[in-house]
């Protein structure tokens, strides 16, 4: 009598076609969701700056109504703690690119107001150096 060995069972794996149909359905799904995440990042710049801003103009308004005078530099409300730091503005990426607006007398001081120094338009099409 002969006795047949079976051999184990291989697993089995996933042919071609299966993973391409996979890969398929996994960029579809990013078609759809990469559009709606980097708009999301832009609208939450926008947030940021306008919160930067209400911020800072808020600190030039307690400065003022501390000293009688607007401040010479941006810098001069972070010297005397009115600010920690210098604010980024977060579609340029940089605190340096700050426009500032003197006052009509430039006897009280130098920054009466601060704007955006980015260029381009904000989801509602407003200029960032408007807000």
């Amino acid at each position: 009598m002969v006795t047949i060995m079976k051999s184990p069972k291989l697993p089995r794996g996933f042919t071609l076609i299966e993973l391409l149909v996979v890969l398929a359905i996994i960029a579809l799904l990013l078609t759809l969701a990469v559009p709606r995440y980097f708009n999301s990042i832009d609208v939450s710049k926008e947030a940021v700056l306008i919160q930067n801003l209400d911020a800072t103009r808020s600190a030039i308004d307690k400065f003022y109504q501390d000293t009688g005078k607007y401040p010479d530099s941006l810098s001069d409300l972070v010297n005397k703690r009115y600010l920690r730091s210098l604010p980024l503005d977060p579609i340029t990426g940089s605190d340096a690119t700050w426009i500032i607006v003197a006052p009509d007398n430039t006897e009280k001081g130098n920054v009466y107001n601060i704007k955006s120094g980015a260029q381009g338009q904000t989801h509602l099409g407003k200029a960032f150096s408007s807000l």
